[in-house]
């Protein structure tokens, strides 16, 4: 009775090990069946990945246009609805600051536009003499 037991003992142990080596090499088959998969697959799912990415970039940037859209008219609404309230006082208040501004440049010495086309006329017109000059 004792070496009946052994020997089932001895038997179940070879049929474990047996069994534990044969899911051990289908669980390495599966693993190199899965690297080869992904290394063929691979590029191609990459492609897949930059195509949906630029389709969610291009809505992204249609969203954002949309929006940015949107709050400019309403940006523009409340100027036209400002300016109408305060019966154009605003671009009074504009022409103010740009002479004072210019006055203060003035002050510094820094020409202002007026003072530089002036002088663009000027440098105009001696090229035109010195070309005649030249030519004569």
């Amino acid at each position: 009775m004792a070496k009946n037991t052994a020997k089932k003992i001895e038997e179940s142990t070879a049929g474990f090990a047996a069994d534990v080596k044969k899911y051990a090499h289908q669980i390495w088959l599966a693993g190199l069946g899965a690297y080869a998969k992904a290394g063929k697959e691979g590029a191609d799912y990459f492609k897949t990945l930059v195509s949906e990415g630029e389709a969610v970039e291009k809505q992204g940037k249609e969203l954002v246009a949309s929006q940015v859209e949107a709050a400019n008219s309403r940006i523009e609404t409340f100027k036209e609805k400002v300016q109408e309230k305060t019966g154009g006082r605003f671009s009074k208040v504009e022409e103010v600051f740009d002479e004072r501004v210019a006055s203060t440049l003035g002050r510094m010495g820094i020409p202002s536009k007026k003072d530089i086309d002036q002088l663009s006329a000027k440098l105009d017109d001696l090229s035109a003499a010195l070309k005649s000059l030249q030519s004569k």
